[in-house]
This record gives C-alpha cells, structure tokens and sequence, in this order.
C-alpha cells in the first residue's frame, strides 16, 4: 500500500484536516501519479459541506489533478514514468456498456465510480484530488499536452470539459450565434472554447464589470442581464444559450431569446427547480437540455484543442492552508476564476 498525505474533510461543513490515506497497491493496468495541482470546483464545496446529500466521510475532495507519473504496472502501454497527465471528475466504468465502448463512460450504466465521494465496484471509498498521490487505471488517466502548464491544465479536467462537450455537441461553430450565461469558472472558458471553434459569442452577465475580460477572451458581445431591455433587444438570437450559473433564473426569459429550434444548455446546477411555461418551447420548436462532461476520449480532445489554441483558465494558486478560505471566496463569488491547490504545500 502506497501511504499519502491529504486534505480531508471529517464531517459536512469542519475544516479541512491533514492527514494520511493508504492508497491500493500498484496493479498491472495502474499509473502512480505524483499530483502536483488539484482545482477547486464548486462541486467540492457542495459535497464537502453535505450539500447533495449521501456524502462519504472523512472525504477528501478534487477531481482536477494535473502531476506526472512516478511509477507504472507492468501492463501499462499509455505512459510511462516522468509524463505530466490528468485525472478528471471519475476513475472507474465497467468498460462493457454501449456508453463505456463509446467513449462516454460517465453514463455507463453500472454507474461510474467518481474521483471522490464514492464507491467502488469492491466497496471501497475514493479519495480525491487534495492529495499527494493517486494510483489510477491507465484508462482514466489523460496526456498533458507540453504546451500547457500543469497549474493551468488543472481546472480544465472538470470546468474544461464542462463547457466543451455541450458546445461540440449542440455544433457551436461558423454562422452559430451562442450565449453564455456567467462569466465566472465555468463561463470563461466557455467563452474561450466557442470563439475558437467559430461561433459569434455573446456574454449575459448580470452587471457590466466583467465586460472588458470577457471581450479579451473572446466574446463578440455582452450584455447585463439585470436590464430588461436586454431581452428585448436579444430577442430570437441565439441558437444555443450555454448555462453556466448555480443560481436559478427567469427560464422563459431565456428561451425568448432562442431561434428557432434554439437550443438552452445547461451546465450549472442550482439547488431549487426551475420553473417555464411549455408554450416557451412549443411556439418555436425550442429544447431545455443539461450537460455533464465527457468520457476520457473527449477529455483528451478537449486538452489538445486548448494546447492548440491557446485556451486557459484564470487561475489563482494557494496553499493547503488556504483552501477553507478559497471555499468561503467560492461562496462569495471572490475569484477570477478558479483557485488551484499547489500539492506540494501539503
């Protein structure tokens, strides 16, 4: 057993603990990865404080680990010792499903095993990425392309293929117009990502102060959702309309503003239910849908057209020590526009 130091949780809501964990033996199919930075995404926070319920406790949070692997199993084809890899939002599928053979593991239907906060197929718990070390199956681990530094890489295994698969799959690109709602960690990326696959991209933000970043990441347009006017303005625009806020908003005002057959994606999840009128729908053929993120093959699709185009997060890097604070910022909205763990302060 391979013993690491962490950052864990003991109960919904306590501070933040180090200690120590026993990660599995090195198996065949396994990489052993020295985690060098763990993202925090909003997600942590919810199921460090209890929030979704069923939580796993002592819990040890992170599903954006950027390292390199220091050790290999003799079956292992994919890496080798000294490559700078990633490890996203899940660890284990059954491999055999028609989504696991697909590529989109994360709807396999024997239920995907998650970074942290879960169980696996023997029962036993996972633990996150606020750690120094992971063993993992070859399978679920991701190529760092040398462009990106692992910091940066960092909150692109979960913000990054968040806001990337729904824009590949509802073809943001030439001719397209797309909103993003939110220009926080998830919303700046989305930002990044549509500009570069071709699409008019407006931002609907709900004051103006991030409308000078927003135009330099990208966005074409924006627009402050706290003026009615706005939707009057932006009328039958978009033909699809990326979600990125936890809050809940006045959906039949969104849906105005969607072509026809107009698409509202979303992405962020608020903890009360949403509420519409059907005929928002029925009167211009338009669709409510949600997005999780992408199998492993789209992930690393996703890494290389960031490395190619130049797409990163903001990020701010702290300490160990700093992480109950960077969760109580979160909550606040004090971050431009992710915080990233440098491990090696643990």
């Amino acid at each position: 057993m391979c013993k690491t130091h962490v950052l864990s949780v003991p109960s919904p809501k306590a501070p933040f603990e180090k200690t120590t964990i026993e990660r599995r033996e090195l198996r065949p199919s396994d990489v052993l990865i020295d985690i060098k930075f763990c993202g925090i995404c909003h997600s942590d926070i919810h199921n460090a404080y209890g929030e979704w319920g069923g939580g796993i406790y002592p819990m040890v949070p992170g599903h954006e680990m950027a390292g390199v692997v220091t050790a290999v199993g003799s079956e292992v084809t994919k890496f080798a010792v000294g490559d700078h890899v990633g490890v996203g939002c899940f660890v284990d599928s059954c491999g055999q499903c028609e989504y696991c053979l697909s590529g989109e593991e994360q709807f396999c239907t024997k239920g995907v095993i998650n970074s942290y906060n879960s169980l696996d197929y023997d029962g036993n718990p996972t633990y996150g990425g606020y750690s120094q070390k992971i063993v993992i199956k070859e399978e679920f681990v991701v190529r760092i392309p040398d462009a990106l530094d692992l910091d940066v890489a960092s909150p692109l295994l979960c913000a990054g293929i968040t806001t990337y698969s729904p824009l590949k799959k509802w073809n943001a690109g030439p001719g397209k117009k797309v909103a993003i709602v939110g220009m926080g960690g998830l919303g700046h990326l989305a930002v990044q990502y549509a500009d570069a696959m071709g699409a008019e991209v407006t931002v609907l933000s709900q004051s103006l102060n991030k409308k000078d970043e927003a135009l330099s990441l990208g966005a074409d347009h924006y627009f402050a959702t706290s003026d009615p006017a706005t939707f009057t303005e932006l009328a039958g625009r978009f033909d699809l309309i990326l979600n990125t806020v936890s809050a809940n908003l006045d959906v039949d005002a969104y849906l105005s503003m969607l072509r026809v057959d107009g698409a509202l994606v979303n992405v962020g999840a608020p903890s009360q239910p949403d509420k519409y009128h059907v005929f928002s729908l029925i009167l211009q053929r338009r669709s409510i849908a949600g997005s999780l993120v992408g199998g492993i093959r789209e992930t690393q699709e996703m890494l290389d057209f960031s490395a190619q185009h130049g797409i990163a997060p903001k990020i701010e890097v702290i300490s160990a020590d700093q992480v109950d604070e960077a969760f109580e910022r979160v909550l606040r909205s004090d971050v431009r526009y992710r915080f990233v763990i440098d491990i090696s302060t643990l």
